[in-house]
């Protein structure tokens, strides 16, 4: 929303407050299918926290849609993302024993996470300001995506070690090497289209370079924290390089 320039509460809040309740749904959902790892403990520690943050969530996204000037008709762009989140995890058909959900689809599981995260971050916001879509809105989304997808490589590689073999992740089927490749071409891409808008050219570049060097430095071997925080944490820095140009 910066970036297009605006500047308003309600878009951002709606987003986080629709984050907030769909990662506890999804985490307390692995908990009770038994398939939360390290984390599960302390989700379990922090239930009652958790739940009141998440009941907080919804009665603020029900003051946001009801007593703001949030457009209703907005949610029209959320709706085919909020899907693909809520079936993240929960089957949307069953083969035989097998659950089908994006999560554990072969190889779909990282293309619905970026295609997701940027609908939300990018199309819903622009959408919800009456900004017309528009070259540099496409633009925009196809940034978004190529940098989730190669922010999400070092989490595969990570899971490498634990993830099942039917999921047919881009570490399981090129091997980590290769992956390192592809997330870099995908970077080289991200920063070409940037030079298509000609916006933001200096904080496109910063962030390409840091997260090219986290996703080289990646192995199964790293710290837990290494992609549950630092990787995390790269969206927020380009926040702030966004924030430091702007006002420059």
């Amino acid at each position: 929303m910066l970036k297009f320039g605006f500047n308003t509460f309600i878009s951002p809040l709606f987003v986080a407050l629709s984050i907030i309740v769909s990662y506890n749904f999804i985490r307390f959902y692995e908990i009770k299918t038994n398939r939360l790892g390290w984390l599960k403990q302390w989700f379990i520690e922090q239930k009652k926290v958790l739940i009141s943050l998440s009941i907080a969530s919804i009665l603020g996204l029900i003051y946001l849609l009801f007593f703001t000037e949030f457009k209703l008709n907005s949610l029209v762009i959320v709706l085919p993302f909020a899907f693909m989140t809520l079936f993240y995890v929960i089957p949307i058909f069953k083969i035989g024993s097998l659950e089908v959900s994006f999560r554990n689809f072969p190889g779909l599981k990282i293309f619905s996470i970026a295609i997701a995260w940027a609908g939300i971050s990018v199309l819903f916001p622009l959408y919800q300001e009456g900004f017309k879509f528009n070259q540099s809105v496409f633009i925009e989304f196809m940034q978004r995506v190529l940098f989730l997808i190669a922010i999400t490589l070092p989490f595969d590689i990570r899971d490498l070690p634990s993830d099942s073999e039917e999921l047919k992740t881009i570490p399981q089927v090129l091997g980590v090497h290769n992956t390192k490749i592809i997330g870099t071409l995908l970077l080289v891409f991200f920063v070409l289209l940037g030079f298509v808008v000609q916006t933001n050219l200096i904080t496109t570049f910063i962030i390409a370079i840091v997260t090219g060097l986290f996703l080289w430095f990646s192995t199964v071997n790293n710290s837990r924290y290494y992609a549950s925080f630092w990787v995390e944490a790269i969206p927020i820095f380009w926040l702030c390089l966004i924030v430091l140009f702007l006002n420059n």
